[in-house]
């Protein structure tokens, strides 16, 4: 399963002029926890999250404001989104295996990815999305791998059963193309751990 294969597209962005104000709106409209922000040619500079944007409102100590300090004080605060926004944030590609992107996310403690191709941002994977394709149940994913597996071919020339995250293939193939192609197909359905054929071409060969 790969990245492009879950990740949220099209997905909210943010300028890195954009005010302070405006992103916390964008955040909380869309109920996500982060936005990338991207320059004025549409390309990925930065990330901005909730506790970027609270850093410079919310003091951590709550008699803070009675001393005025800096960070805190009206006057000092930052309001662009480039003033507050991490540079230089993780990124990931279509083709990168989710597990590998999980992997990074809890390595890092990042709640969410985007997904980029050549500097421009194609969507965007959270942790949630992980957890959503991995708990699809055997019968969704059966119905899934069986659809598409017809789809391609023009009708119902293999039975798939998902037993576990795996899924079982029965059928004939025509040829060794042919089977790696149903074999990708399955595959690539969010949810399916791996294939197992139990199917063989045509005359035992």
């Amino acid at each position: 399963m790969r990245a492009k294969d879950i990740m949220t597209s099209p997905v909210h962005t943010v300028a890195q002029t954009a005010t302070v104000e405006s992103a916390a709106q964008l955040i909380t409209a869309n109920a996500v926890t982060a936005l990338p922000v991207v320059d004025g040619a549409g390309r990925l500079v930065g990330m901005v999250s909730e506790s970027d944007l609270l850093w410079h409102r919310v003091p951590a100590d709550p008699t803070a404001h009675l001393n005025r300090l800096p960070d805190t004080d009206p006057a000092n605060r930052p309001g662009m989104v480039a003033e507050v926004m991490s540079s230089d944030p993780l990124t990931t590609r279509p083709d990168a295996d989710v597990a590998d992107v999980a992997g990074t996310m809890l390595e890092t403690d990042v709640r969410s990815m985007p997904v980029v191709e050549d500097g421009v941002v194609l969507g965007i994977i959270s942790r949630r999305d992980i957890l959503r394709a991995m708990v699809r149940s055997d019968e969704v994913l059966t119905a899934e791998v069986q659809h598409r597996l017809d789809e391609y071919a023009g009708g119902h020339r293999w039975a798939a059963t998902v037993q576990g995250g795996i899924a079982h293939l029965t059928g004939v193939f025509d040829d060794d193309p042919e089977q790696g192609i149903v074999v990708v197909l399955a595959r690539t359905v969010p949810g399916v751990a791996a294939v197992d054929l139990g199917a063989t071409r045509p005359n035992g060969g």
